[in-house]
């Protein structure tokens, strides 16, 4: 990656702010049917979403791809199976859809790419709303990659699992969707007290 592509601090003058109603968190990979929808699944199991005991700092949850070859699929077969076998969600449903721009930059608090291609495609389709005069540059800096939550290095990626011919890679990529949605609630958490306070 070169140098000064994305910032790889936890400097929190860029994080969102969220105005007493909850983080929005929109989950990015390519096509939407592997990691994007493996990240929301266990994201909304973490967070307990749409039930009576749902975290109070998340407002909403919800993924797309940068591209929009599987639009309106569900998600790959594996992801659902390692969902159920690994995090025991059986109740994940998704419809796979392309990022909406400039509308999910204007509505989303983090927009967390899988690996550096998302990143750098997030960036690119938001520079160009920038330039159309549709969207503030300020507001890129709600993507970040999702490894930088959590990741045990602050570029680790989540690759993509669609070309393996079994589920491994899959279950790695649970593995570490799991492991960064710790560290983005924990994150959560820490900036509403500091909203708060």
């Amino acid at each position: 990656m070169a140098s000064g592509t994305r910032s790889q601090t936890t400097d929190t003058s860029t994080s969102p702010t969220h105005h007493g109603e909850g983080a929005s968190v929109l989950f990015v990979c390519l096509g939407n049917i592997c990691r994007s929808p493996m990240a929301e699944g266990v994201f909304r199991h973490l967070t307990r979403f749409n039930t009576p005991h749902q975290h109070p700092a998340i407002a909403r949850i919800d993924s797309c791809g940068t591209g929009a070859y599987h639009a309106g699929s569900q998600p790959d077969p594996r992801t659902i199976l390692v969902l159920a076998d690994k995090g025991g969600i059986t109740d994940y449903r998704h419809k796979a859809r392309r990022i909406k721009v400039p509308t999910d930059f204007e509505e989303f608090d983090y927009i967390l790419a899988m690996d550096e291609s998302n990143y750098v495609d997030l960036l690119e389709m938001g520079r160009r709303a920038v330039r159309k005069g549709v969207l503030s540059e300020a507001l890129l800096k709600k993507v970040r990659l999702y490894g930088s939550f959590g990741g045990r290095a602050v570029d680790e990626v989540v690759e993509d699992p669609w070309y393996d011919d079994g589920r491994d890679g899959f279950e790695v990529a649970f593995e570490q969707v799991e492991r960064f949605g710790k560290g983005l609630l924990k994150r959560i958490e820490t900036d509403a007290k500091r909203s708060i306070d």
